[in-house]
């Protein structure tokens, strides 16, 4: 299995946006209910094309990454793996390079995980510490 994380192309878009949905939409419905025409708003204003990393396996889209980057820190803001492609060691694969980078960089990584989402565990195994939590989400970072 040949993992490789590339930079995301226009024509890719509606492949972020329907794995976003796919993966993310039982998560969202109970919490705040689900609206398409603002959720397409909401992925339309969160999607910066410039931040966004697809990641493919022997070829063929199996998810995409997106993450911003500041002077002390790199913060994950958007991570999907294909359902049928999970637990299979590609998002442990793809968050070590991204911990690689950030760490060559000399900075932080941050993310924010839904309560319920059960990838808070992946952070948790490789070292990322809670910092502050809200109703929804916690706040984790790795140093």
């Amino acid at each position: 299995m040949r993992v490789e994380l590339r930079p995301a192309r226009a024509d890719e878009y509606e492949f972020a946006r329907q794995l976003y949905y796919e993966t993310m939409r039982w998560i969202i419905e109970p919490l705040f209910g689900w609206d398409q025409a603002h959720q397409d708003a909401s992925f339309a204003a969160q999607f910066k094309l410039e931040e966004v990393r697809i990641i493919a396996v022997d070829g063929a889209h199996a998810g995409w990454i997106q993450t911003q980057t500041d002077e002390a820190s790199v913060t994950l803001h958007q991570f999907y793996i294909v359902p049928a492609l999970q637990h299979r060691g590609i998002g442990t694969g793809v968050l070590k390079t991204v911990i690689g980078e950030t760490r060559q960089q000399g900075k932080s990584v941050l993310v924010a995980v839904v309560k319920s989402n059960p990838a808070k565990r992946l952070y948790d195994r490789h070292g990322f510490r809670t910092f502050r939590e809200d109703e929804c989400k916690y706040y984790m970072r790795l140093d």
